[in-house]
């Protein structure tokens, strides 16, 4: 019998975002807090590690899952293996410390964004930070990523004649076959944020928050006091030192950050803005504003 560890998780703290949103440097943060407790990285073997939840398994064609894909046996068993491999930020692992009643995990997978409903069957109770950044900086990041190979996801992708797939994997994928990167990217972007806005409105209010990854630079020690204060977090001595300078560079940073350098593929960047209209209109309500 795979253990359940329902008691475990208390009010789970997801991070939500396009791919390249600056999620990882929000996670790095966040994962500070005295009280967070993350698997240290992305979860993408282990929900995908469930053959029916794998793009391609012939249950699902894309990383778009639903509460109906939450079985009983598939909540107990990724519940069991978030457990696995907990640690906090002192690499304290907690299947040496059993003894712990209830601790608060932190999640960031951008793959989330197109998985709310579902994550909300596994967590009932899990508190959801939506993360966005500029549309401009957000495509150019994507398309670099793509060009690099660094976040190929389906190299081998069933039906996909481009080059090997990165990030995620939208709903619609197939009619992509062919189409320039910069509307592939444009069409992840979208579908990641118009699946976040559609789905956070099952969702109550007091459950989750939206910022803006350019607020988060500018001002960090404001924004992550707003999160901490949101979800319940400790702001320790160590977490506020951190945040009381600028943050530094991500992990996963490909190249060294620089005002407009979404330029360097404005061109392209400019032919699909405005397809992309009404999914930037939705977001101003939450506080987005082209920088």
């Amino acid at each position: 019998m795979i253990p359940d560890f329902a008691r475990l998780f208390d009010r789970p703290i997801i991070i939500l975002s396009a791919p390249r949103s600056g999620s990882t440097l929000l996670f790095e943060t966040l994962a500070e807090a005295r009280d967070a407790w993350t698997i240290g990285g992305e979860s993408h073997q282990i929900i995908e590690g469930i053959r029916s939840l794998h793009p391609g398994s012939g249950n699902v064609e894309s990383n778009r899952l639903n509460a109906a894909h939450a079985t009983d046996e598939v909540v107990r068993f990724l519940r069991s293996n978030f457990a696995r491999h907990l640690k906090d930020r002192d690499g304290r692992e907690f299947f040496r410390h059993r003894d712990i009643p209830q601790l608060r995990f932190l999640e960031k997978t951008p793959k989330n964004s197109l998985r709310i409903p579902f994550m909300d069957r596994v967590f009932p109770d899990a508190l959801y930070v939506f993360l966005f950044r500029d549309v401009r900086a957000n495509l150019s990041s994507m398309m670099e990523a793509w060009k690099a190979k660094r976040w190929v996801t389906y190299p081998k992708l069933h039906g996909w004649g481009g080059p090997p797939w990165s990030l995620l994997l939208p709903p619609g994928w197939q009619s992509l076959d062919g189409k320039p990167l910069e509307e592939i990217c444009a069409f992840q972007w979208a579908s990641a944020n118009r699946f976040i806005l559609d789905d956070l409105q099952a969702v109550p209010r007091k459950r989750w928050t939206a910022i803006d990854y350019q607020v988060l630079l500018d001002e960090p020690a404001r924004v992550v006091e707003h999160l901490c204060t949101f979800a319940g977090l400790e702001m320790d001595n160590r977490l506020l030192s951190r945040v009381s300078k600028p943050l530094p560079l991500s992990r996963l940073t490909h190249t060294a950050p620089k005002p407009d350098k979404w330029r360097q593929n404005e061109k392209e960047i400019e032919t699909v803005l405005p397809m992309l209209s009404e999914v930037e209109e939705r977001l101003k309500a939450l506080g987005y504003k082209r920088s």
